[in-house]
């Protein structure tokens, strides 16, 4: 029988989780058995994981987990170096030249396990078939726009958390705009046809902000695009990737520039495709902001667990799309996960 054991987060501010009761309860209906993490953090309650009848494990228990089970989890595991035999569903963030994923591929040529990395569950054309992305770009937005109140104030993004949903977020950030006293910002968003991209602008619209919305029509030509620099805020929502132009290259620091605050959704700052090369590491909840250029200044939001910031809407809405393809977890050598291990062993041959 096909096994999900779906493991409770270890990183710092990751509520989220990408299977709801109501899913696992599917699962078990189509002849999955699913074991599921006690978790101090995620934000669904354990209980309606019982209730569905999961079989409920200690948190963080999967390193003796059977070995024929398929671990399930959202964000990256314990840097400890140890093999990894099991066969893992997880965001690897390995396989676009980021340097701290050779690690973990190594971890996984060690033991012999697999990674199907989430962000490669694509259909046939392609295309993702589940993604954050909105509520990344949503919560992206916010961010960038709290460190954009926060310039005006003299000052730098303080630490940000965890909402109970988009209306307590707006309410806040309507209460530091106003606070300001400044007219509102405009803002730039690079890849707006995209999930992360509707995201960031929906927010951006929902807080009164004029939009200019680019996707890869505008960007074809291969930059610079001094458009960028005349806007406030810039968005940047295009996952890098060969071929990638820079946005913003190092001398737009000096440059004579209406930008102030950049929101790097995409994150991925160890990347030899950059398109943001003016910072070389990513921002925290603790300390959302980094400060790249003080005359003028220039601050870089690039938090990579965003949509954790409004964790229950954002793993229902993931976990809805993921469903239909972890119903398929019985075949493993086809269809999302067939082209998912095959990018893998680009990497790791078996």
């Amino acid at each position: 029988m096909t096994h999900l054991w779906v493991r409770a987060e270890q990183r710092p501010n990751e509520d989220r989780v990408g299977l709801t009761p109501e899913g696992a309860k599917a699962l078990m209906s189509g002849g999955i058995k699913v074991t599921v993490e006690e978790s101090a953090v995620r934000a669904i309650p354990l209980q309606g994981y019982i209730d569905a009848g999961c079989e409920i494990a200690a948190e963080n228990s999967w390193p003796s987990a059977p070995a024929d089970a398929i671990i399930f989890g959202l964000k990256e595991l314990p840097e400890d170096g140890t093999p990894l035999p099991h066969r893992h569903i997880m965001f690897g963030h390995a396989f676009k030249g980021q340097h701290s994923g050779k690690a973990l591929l190594d971890r996984f040529a060690a033991g012999g396990g697999t990674l199907y990395d989430l962000e490669y569950l694509v259909d046939e054309a392609g295309r993702r078939v589940a993604a954050f992305g909105y509520w990344a770009g949503y919560a992206g937005a916010a961010v960038t726009l709290k460190s954009w109140c926060a310039q005006q104030r003299g000052d730098i993004c303080g630490p940000v958390g965890v909402y109970p949903g988009k209306d307590a977020l707006l309410a806040e950030l309507n209460a530091e705009l106003k606070a300001v006293q400044a007219d509102v910002p405009t803002a730039i968003v690079i890849g707006a046809m995209g999930r992360v991209g509707t995201g960031a602008a929906d927010l951006c619209e929902a807080m009164g902000i004029t939009v200019t919305k680019w996707d890869m029509a505008e960007t074809a030509s291969g930059g610079p695009f001094p458009e960028i620099l005349q806007h406030d805020l810039f968005l940047n929502c295009i996952f890098a990737r060969p071929g990638t132009p820079v946005f913003v290259p190092a001398e737009a620091l000096s440059a004579a520039r209406k930008l102030t605050a950049i929101g790097d959704v995409a994150c991925d700052p160890d990347s030899d495709y950059n398109p943001v090369p003016i910072y070389d590491q990513a921002t925290s909840w603790e300390a959302p902001a980094l400060r790249v250029a003080s005359d003028p200044v220039m601050d870089v939001m690039a938090i990579d667990n965003l949509p954790s910031m409004l964790p229950v809407e954002s793993s229902h809405d993931y976990a809805g799309q993921l469903l239909p393809s972890l119903l398929t977890l019985a075949d493993l050598k086809s269809g999302v996960w067939g082209r998912a291990e095959a990018t893998f062993r680009e990497f790791v041959p078996a």
